[in-house]
C-alpha cells in the first residue's frame, strides 16, 4: 500500500480515540476577520500536547511493535512532544533529536515535561534527521517519523475525518505545510471531494518548491515559522498524495503571518503558534480570495509557542 485509504483512517479513529481529544471547531463571522465569508477553525492547537501530531504518534505505537530500546524521533518540537507523551502514556521510553538552530525553549520544555529525552543537534534540519536515523539503526529503537510513513499519515488523516463530521459539507480546507504529514493525511481523507490549499512562508516553502522542482530538494528553514514548518523536504508518501490531491500552494512573507495572528487574537482571543497563523494568513493577506458562499475550514495545527510571539 502506497497511500492510506479513507477506510484505514476510519478504522484508525476509534483506536486512538481513548488517548486523544476530539478538538472543537469555531465558526467566525466574516466581518470579524475582514473577509468575504465566515471561516471555521479546527482548534487542533487545543490537543493534549498542543498539536495534531499526537494522532500519528499514537497510531504508530498502537499498531507497531515497540522494542525495549523504546521510541526515537526527530522534531522541531510538536512531533517530539507528541512522541514523548504517547510513549510515556504507553509505558515506553523516548529519545527526541532536535536541531539546535530552530529549537524553541517552549517546545523543549514540553518535550521534556512529557517524559522525552531531548538530544540537541548541530547543523541543519537535514543533519538532525541523519543523526536520528543513525541512532534508530544502531539502537534498534522504533523510529516514529514525523511525516514519511503510512501509519503517521493515517493517524493525521483522522483530523480531516473529524473536521468533516463536525462541519458537515465544506468546500475548501487550508493547511499549513512542513514535511507534509498533516496535508498528506488531509489529502488521504478528502481526496478529490474538497479543495485543499497548502500554505507556507517564504522561508519554509518545501511543498511549493517540490511542486516546481521535484521532491529531491533540501530547504533550509528560516523565518517566523521555521520551528513549526521547517521540513527540509517532503516525505515520499506525503508527496505522492500532495501531487495528486493538493489543488493550490500559497507562499507568504512573514509579515502576513504576524498580521493573521493579530487578527485571530482580536477576533477570537485565540492564540496559536506561527504554523497555525500561516494557514489563516492565506485568507487575511488576500493571497486567496474565496467565493462569497465558499465553505472554508482552516486548521489551527499547533499552539506550542510563547503566547506573545506575534506582538513582538
Amino acid at each position: 500500500m502506497t497511500q492510506p485509504l479513507p477506510d484505514a483512517i476510519t478504522a484508525a479513529a476509534p483506536l486512538i480515540a481513548p488517548y486523544i481529544r476530539q478538538t472543537p471547531i469555531l465558526t467566525v463571522e466574516a466581518n470579524a476577520l475582514n473577509l468575504r465569508t465566515p471561516v471555521t477553525f479546527k482548534l487542533e492547537h487545543t490537543q493534549i500536547t498542543g498539536s495534531f501530531k499526537l494522532r500519528g504518534a499514537f497510531f504508530n505505537m498502537l499498531t507497531r511493535d515497540v522494542p525495549d530500546a523504546g521510541i526515537v524521533a526527530a522534531s522541531g518540537g510538536n512531533h517530539g512532544a507528541a512522541v514523548a507523551y504517547a510513549a510515556t502514556t504507553l509505558g515506553h521510553k523516548s529519545r527526541i533529536f532536535v536541531p539546535a538552530t530552530i529549537a524553541k525553549e517552549e517546545k523543549l520544555r514540553r518535550m521534556r515535561g512529557f517524559g522525552g529525552e531531548v538530544v540537541l543537534t548541530e547543523g541543519s534540519v537535514g543533519a538532525c534527521m541523519e543523526e536520528y536515523a543513525a541512532y534508530a539503526e544502531s539502537s534498534g529503537a522504533l523510529s516514529v517519523h514525523p511525516y514519511d510513513t503510512i501509519p503517521t499519515l493515517t493517524g493525521q488523516g483522522t483530523l480531516a475525518r473529524e473536521l468533516e463530521a463536525q462541519m458537515g459539507e465544506l468546500d475548501t480546507v487550508f493547511v499549513a505545510t512542513g514535511g507534509g504529514g498533516l496535508i498528506g493525511g488531509v489529502s488521504a481523507w478528502f481526496r478529490d471531494r474538497v479543495k485543499i490549499v497548502s500554505v507556507e512562508t517564504e522561508g519554509t516553502n518545501t511543498l511549493e518548491k517540490s511542486m516546481r522542482e521535484g521532491p529531491e530538494i533540501d530547504v533550509p528553514a528560516r523565518g517566523v515559522a521555521a520551528g513549526s514548518l521547517g521540513g527540509p523536504r517532503l516525505g515520499v508518501d506525503s508527496f505522492a498524495l500532495i501531487r495528486e490531491f493538493v489543488d493550490e500552494a500559497v507562499v507568504l512573507p512573514d509579515d502576513d503571518v504576524y498580521d493573521a495572528a493579530n487578527r485571530m487574537w482580536e477576533a477570537t482571543r485565540l492564540i496559536g503558534e506561527p504554523g497555525s497563523a500561516v494557514a489563516l494568513a492565506a485568507l487575511t493577506s488576500g493571497a486567496y480570495v474565496p467565493e462569497k458562499d465558499e465553505r472554508i475550514g482552516v486548521i489551527l495545527c499547533g499552539g506550542n509557542a510563547e503566547p506573545d510571539w506575534f506582538v513582538q
